[in-house]
């Protein structure tokens, strides 16, 4: 076993601040992706913040001399939405406006110099509620651009605000995958559209005409891009403007049964007939590329196509592998990257030659960028550039730097810029050392440790997050903090869900193990859960509170507290039922499962296919299956541990029953227990006022617990 930090003598003297309160990290400042234009002279980004004294969100985008690193004001307000840099100057944007004149629903797009954005023209009112904007300028001086919206199926644009409104509410199906995330499914599909915008007297004019390249692959009923949590990742557009590349779900498989994607190529003024697939199962010459496919890039040559896949044909959390297509290649020559290393990159970018690519892969906590040469073979093994952090978004830069985005524990953003061997060149913008909400904060309040388990050779790693004020001498009751997925990972990064800054600042140690399941460490930690999901992490979990408790004496765990959210809400669920359940005072779930049989409510069937080893009707519910061995409710009786419970309405993952079968089995046991639903939230709580009486009502019940707070009762 070791211990490690990410600040020397972190323990000796913490000064006193601030701590940071639900209300403060609630209302400080959201930052955007710093954006450069294409000369890299300057980034735009944007920052939004909340008031609770007014009830409104407000927000402005910034600008980011790259040279000076000042930092002015570039627009206020919430009239501009998407931004690209095109057009004949490296200051010439065309941006979306969300709103229009005619006020139909539909969208506006202006062109416009960033250095003179009073000057912008309208282009055009498009009548629905288009986004996902990306440009580029043909070598005629037109402008093609791709975006995105729900059609109908026979292809037409869908705008909820003009529809006609049905006599019935009645849904019909006849085939599974009914619902997802938080909305029910119908016959309007997203779809990548395409139009061109021609030069006219220093802006453009715009037909009206846009090319639907989805509708008629399998119609738009069965085939959708972009897919699942609808962004701009699924498609791109070559640099000429001549070829677009999008992907959809595999439409000869059942949706909810199977993750595989498949990549189409279509010329941008073809029709969906002129589609043809660059990875369809058993088409390259990797035929175990079966599953999911992400992030298809266009090189800056046009030459290339880049994109992720998995493997695994109904496993969502599988590694992905880097692939690269020969975009002018009737075959594509599909080609593997670093095909055996050992992690699983989720975003990339083409370096400015194209002859790397730079990706962000999750490793060892952290989310770190990694450029790897087209050269690289299958033992080919990346160097990470960056390292603390995870990386909300990064460009390349001309120079073949790159201008990164990213948040840490202890920062909600930094800007910097870091060259391709991995030396930070600038350091422009650090949030806690500039928004009064996050004064205080810094590397110091966060270290890490290292421990053994019996499920693993290996050791693993958990984060340590101390109080405001933090006294070794001291002792502060026990925060353990379960990760979801249950392929996940508590990352070094900032959230607004699960803060652990604003958990230690109410007087806690707050202790995040990343225990087997999680990813950053090798895919095997994260395959080892398959079948196990009340075994290797759980006792994962029990070693990290025993390391706790015999090694760091300034933690209280006899007044500790255990909460958990997704997986972490089932994995405190399962921890209710065992011995560990009882070396808590208290112990909250958040949209957890419940009872595993109930898993078949879900809308996505492969994650429980998978992780359970196989369908429900062939593993069945005996002893032997994991829907039976690791089902919550046969340890119920051994339920005795004061337990908070939050479910939303609109979480179709796990549905609110859950939450509610959880509370009315507490409440008949007669275990101190309380419930909060919010009936128009998802899986998460992301309005600021429900996220402030989640806050609220969590802590008020475990401060009464820990011994934290001197109420009367935690009601």
């Amino acid at each position: 076993m070791r211990s490690q930090s990410l600040a020397a003598a972190v323990l000796a003297a913490v000064p006193s601040v601030l701590g940071i309160t639900p209300e403060l990290m609630l209302s400080a400042n959201r930052y955007g992706v710093a954006a450069p234009n294409p000369s890299g002279e300057f980034a735009i980004y944007t920052v939004s913040n909340y008031s609770f004294e007014t009830g409104r969100r407000s927000s402005q985008w910034n600008r980011l001399d790259l040279k000076t690193g000042e930092i002015s004001l570039w627009h206020a307000g919430s009239g501009i939405s998407e931004v690209v840099f095109v057009g004949p100057t490296p200051s010439s944007i065309i941006y979306i406006n969300g709103t229009n004149a005619e006020d139909d629903g539909g969208i506006s797009l202006y062109s416009a110099d960033a250095n003179a954005l009073g000057d912008a023209k309208l282009i055009a009112s498009l009548p629905a509620p288009y986004s996902g904007l990306k440009a580029v300028q043909t070598p005629s001086g037109e402008i093609h651009f791709l975006v995105y919206t729900k059609a109908y199926p026979n292809g037409t644009a869908y705008n909820s605000a003009l529809a006609s409104t049905p006599s019935s509410t009645g849904r019909t199906y006849s085939s599974i995958y009914v619902r997802h995330w938080d909305t029910w499914l119908g016959q309007e599909k997203n779809a990548v559209f395409g139009g061109v915008l021609k030069p006219n007297y220093g802006s453009y004019t715009f037909s009206g005409e846009l090319t639907n390249y989805v509708t008629g692959i399998c119609d738009v009923i069965c085939a959708e891009s972009p897919y699942d949590q609808s962004d701009d990742s699924d498609y791109d557009i070559s640099p000429d403007g001549s070829t677009v590349v999008f992907l959809t779900k595999d439409t000869t498989l059942p949706a909810a049964n199977y993750t595989t994607n498949v990549i189409y190529k279509v010329p941008f003024n073809g029709t969906v007939d002129d589609a043809v697939p660059i990875n369809a199962r058993g088409t390259t010459k990797y035929p175990a590329a079966q599953g999911a496919a992400t992030s298809p890039r266009f090189s800056p040559s046009g030459k290339q196509i880049a994109y992720f896949q998995m493997n695994g044909i109904y496993y969502e959390s599988d590694r992905n592998i880097l692939y690269v297509a020969n975009a002018d290649s009737d075959d594509f020559n599909v080609t593997a990257l670093a095909q055996n290393w050992d992690r699983s990159p989720g975003a990339l970018a083409w370096a400015a030659d194209s002859n790397s690519i730079f990706v962000a892969a999750p490793d060892l906590g952290r989310q770190r960028v990694f450029p790897i040469p087209l050269t690289a073979d299958e033992s080919y093994v990346p160097t990470n550039i960056t390292n603390e952090g995870v990386a909300s978004g990064f460009y390349v830069l001309p120079d073949n730097s790159l201008l990164v985005s990213d948040s840490k524990i202890w920062t909600s953003r930094d800007i910097y810029a870091v060259t391709s061997e991995g030396k930070v060149t600038q350091t422009y913008f650090q949030a806690n050392l500039v928004d009064p909400g996050l004064a205080g904060l810094g590397p110091e309040d966060v270290s890490e440790f290292y421990y053994s388990t019996n499920t693993s050779e290996t050791d693993q790693q958990a984060w340590i997050i101390y109080p405001e004020g933090f006294d070794e001498s001291k002792t502060y009751p026990l925060a353990f903090i379960t990760h979801g997925g249950p392929q996940g990972a508590h990352s070094n990064s900032w959230s607004t869900r699960w803060n652990f800054k604003v958990w230690a600042d109410q007087g806690y140690v707050v202790i995040a193990p990343n225990p087997t399941a999680s990813t950053g460490w090798g895919q095997n930690l994260t395959d080892a859960v398959q079948g196990r999901w009340g075994s290797y992490p759980y006792w994962d979990l029990v070693h990290a509170w025993q390391y706790v408790n015999s090694t760091l004496k300034y933690v209280d765990t006899a007044n500790g507290i255990e909460a958990g959210a997704s997986f972490g809400g089932y994995m405190t669920n399962w921890i209710q039922g065992h011995e560990f359940g009882r070396w808590f005072k208290a112990l909250v779930t958040h949209d957890g499962s419940t009872s595993t049989l109930n898993q078949y409510a879900s809308e996505e069937l492969w994650f429980m296919n998978h992780d359970f080893s196989g369908p429900f009707n062939e593993t069945g519910f005996q002893a032997g299956s994991p829907f039976y061995d690791w089902n919550p409710l046969l340890y119920v009786n051994n339920w005795a541990t004061p337990h908070f419970v939050v479910h939303n309405n609109l979480d179709f993952r796990l549905p609110v029953s859950e939450g509610i079968l959880l509370f009315n089995l507490l409440q008949t046991k007669g275990v101190p227990s309380k419930f909060l639903n919010f009936p128009d939230e998802n899986h998460w709580v992301l309005n600021p006022e429900n996220s402030l009486v989640w806050h609220t009502e969590i802590f008020k019940w475990i401060n009464y617990y820990s011994g934290i707070s001197n109420a009367s009762s935690p009601y």
